[in-house]
């Protein structure tokens, strides 16, 4: 039996549509943000333009980083509590609402701790809270999943918490948001968001509704990455947008793999960026998951439909953007690879990895873990 999780009450996707905003309902607005791209670029000023005009109480709450730890949202919960809003508004990228996610839980359910949502004791409803997530990268798919992903520093690791009471009651998808991404996220968050098509297409949980989502994100990223990176224009920006959230779709109800694994692990460690560690790790995850038969398969169907082989396209596709091909380029030195590789090792075949096709051991992810570090493949 399949038991399918969607998004919330609304998806409002187009140019423009943040001024969607000023027709929520609510008293009391808590906007949760980066440190000082959107405050550069206008995009928070706009914002509060629209809740001047509609009349709302609001407070910011600006600073959150990439890589969210647990100490970022106990410190954003302090001021979030002072506020005590009735609508929380996300806007940035998937740190920022991953973070405010877990923080609006947290404020409506007051003994609620990080420790628990850990072990699954997370509520799995808001009733009090809105939550409004709008996305200004392309990648995360944030805006309509169920997780929050938040760095746990004492352990070394990222950990996707995970609750139905995660998933935003509003994604707004707005194309414009998305045009003064830098090449160097566009790349990153773009890549995320293939990988994310990818490990769901080819994931064993994969069933008739999530295939062809998984199918017709990845067709449309491979046909709207390119122009994205290349022309930055609005139409290729809000296709990819739309389609990182068509992959989110996919991967939340069927899964990731071993690629989302290794991430969380090297990114924990490092602080390494989780789109360029996925699009590193990609094409090898791909060609070791290959050896099951169905993955093969389906690897094969896929290329049939964009006419390349698909490997050979998410090297392309990596060469193009300047993405390095082994993590070694990518500036982890290779003593501190050495130093905590059995921590990295341990931890890569936590999370998603437990999802994989090819179910793994510590043998066989060393030998993935190595072709990735060095950028030839050993298995």
């Amino acid at each position: 039996m399949s038991s399918l999780k969607f998004c919330g009450d609304e998806i409002i996707t187009g140019p423009g549509t943040l001024d969607a905003i000023k027709k929520i309902d609510g008293q009391r607005f808590f906007l949760v943000t980066g440190k000082s791209a959107l405050f550069r670029n206008g995009t928070i000023k706009r914002a509060e333009g629209l809740l001047k005009e509609s009349a709302k109480a609001y407070d910011i709450l600006s600073g959150i980083g990439a890589n969210p730890s647990v100490s970022d949202v106990e410190a954003g919960l302090i001021k979030m509590k002072d506020f005590d809003p009735d609508v929380v508004i996300a806007i940035g990228g998937g740190s920022v609402m991953d973070a405010a996610k877990v923080m609006t839980l947290m404020c409506e359910y007051p003994g609620l701790t990080i420790e628990a949502i850990k072990n699954g004791q997370a509520p799995e409803k808001r009733e009090r809270i809105k939550l409004v997530a709008i996305p200004t990268t392309s990648g995360t798919a944030s805006e309509v999943t169920r997780a929050a992903v938040i760095t746990f520093p004492e352990e070394n690791i990222k950990i996707g918490l995970k609750t139905k009471a995660f998933i935003p009651d509003l994604a707004i998808l707005d194309g414009e948001l998305a045009l003064s991404m830098p090449n160097s996220v566009m790349v990153e968050s773009g890549m995320d968001a293939l990988t994310h098509g990818l490990e769901a297409y080819i994931n064993k949980n994969a069933d008739d509704f999530t295939k062809i989502m998984a199918r017709g994100a990845v067709e449309g990223l491979l046909g709207h990455l390119r122009p994205s990176f290349e022309n930055g224009d609005i139409e290729s920006r809000q296709h990819v947008h739309n389609f990182s959230c068509l992959a989110g779709f996919a991967f939340q109800n069927a899964g990731l793999g071993m690629d989302h694994g290794i991430a969380h692990a090297f990114g924990g460690r490092f602080g390494t960026s989780h789109g360029l560690l996925n699009a590193i790790a990609l094409p090898f995850v791909l060609e070791y998951n290959q050896r099951d038969r169905q993955v093969a398969e389906d690897l094969e169907k896929l290329s049939r439909l964009i006419g390349k082989n698909i490997i050979d396209e998410i090297k392309a596709l990596n060469q193009s953007f300047g993405i390095p091909d082994s993590l070694q380029a990518a500036g982890i030195p290779e003593e501190h690879f050495k130093a905590h590789y059995e921590e990295l090792l341990k931890n890569s075949l936590l999370g998603s990895t437990q999802r994989n096709p090819v179910k793994m051991d510590a043998e066989q992810m060393d030998k993935v873990l190595t072709s990735i570090y060095y950028g030839e493949k050993k298995f």
